[in-house]
């Protein structure tokens, strides 16, 4: 049996996304720009009495903490890029961050719901004019943090090979999860604020009082089919779960040969669109470790692979296993 690493002992495990201090930076600013208009709200609304800016003051506060939380995880990520600690890097700690955010939105959307139904049975006046500045401004604002943050949401997906079909959980597998929580948490601000405004006018000119509870509901459910994608995204990464069967196929595709069969198999994701492989290999006359791992370096994805190769019989009954 021989075994190889295809890296030096003294590699480094650094696996962070390309985009990593963009996503950084925009991160911050769009903290920065919503803790502003939470500050303003929160202020208009005990200058003014007004219990809509006072709560939508506070529920800009949640957001805040959760792009706050994802502000965080760059930093920590990059910072302790370098720490043995972390086996396998920390390309993971966006993915941790991105579940937490997760459970706030659905929390959020919860909220949303309940509020939402207790104002159908219940429905509360609402001063209009008011209401409709403040999802007006507060929209304005989710624009923005969306425009600085959807610059960089879809990178990540060009995979650098030549497959041209890729499923739903392929294509997110290359995301990075953190910065979608912070973008998810923006869409569900944009959202709300959409809806807010369509009930408000809705309710104004029409007297469909019942417009705002209704699009409470329907903004808690968008928001919570968000939630559940992200949570369900973050958490296969970080249980480890195994890759998409594509990657399976192209691996075994780039791998085995007429003498070589893979026996032994296991691909991970260690980092936004970066991947750990561990192959076993069986053949007769079998070629260096080294040179199958060459064979996979093509595919610059995979960027922590070690291979074993067991030398057996022509006899052996994995080579005859199509």
């Amino acid at each position: 049996m021989h075994h190889a690493d295809t890296h030096p002992l003294t590699h480094d495990h650094n696996f962070l996304s390309a985009l990593h201090d963009a996503h950084e930076k925009r991160t911050r600013y769009v903290v920065a720009l919503t803790a502003a208009m939470m500050v303003v709200e929160i202020a208009a609304g005990l200058w003014t009495g007004s219990m809509a800016l006072l709560a939508d003051g506070i529920h800009m506060a949640t957001h805040a903490g959760a792009l706050g939380v994802a502000a965080f995880a760059y930093w920590f990520a990059r910072r302790q890029a370098d720490n043995p600690r972390f086996t396998f890097g920390t390309g993971k700690v966006g993915d941790l961050a991105g579940f937490a955010s997760a459970l706030v939105l659905a929390i959020f959307a919860i909220g949303i719901a309940v509020e939402s139904g207790q104002r159908l049975y219940s429905p509360l006046s609402i001063a209009y004019s008011e209401a409709i500045w403040i999802a007006v401004l507060g929209l304005l604002v989710n624009l923005a943090s969306a425009w600085l943050l959807g610059a960089d949401h879809h990178h990540g997906h060009d995979h650098g090979h030549g497959h041209q079909h890729h499923d739903h959980a392929h294509d997110h597998a290359h995301a990075d999860n953190n910065m979608r929580s912070a973008y998810f948490h923006v869409l569900a601000d944009a959202l709300t604020s959409v809806l807010a405004i369509a009930a408000l006018l809705a309710g104004r000119y029409l007297g469909w009082v019942w417009m705002d509870a209704a699009m409470g509901l329907v903004g808690a459910l968008v928001i919570g089919r968000w939630s559940w994608t992200l949570l369900r995204d973050t958490a296969a990464v970080l249980v480890d779960a195994e890759a998409d069967t594509d990657r399976y196929v192209e691996v075994r595709d780039a791998l085995e040969d007429s003498d070589a069969t893979v026996g032994d198999l296991h691909i991970w994701r260690i980092g936004p669109g970066k991947y750990a492989v561990i192959a076993s290999l069986i053949a007769a006359d079998p070629a260096t470790p080294d040179e199958y791992a060459r064979r996979l370096a093509v595919h610059a994805e995979y960027v922590h692979v070690s291979i074993e190769v067991h030398r057996c019989s022509h006899e052996h009954p994995h080579l005859h296993a199509a």
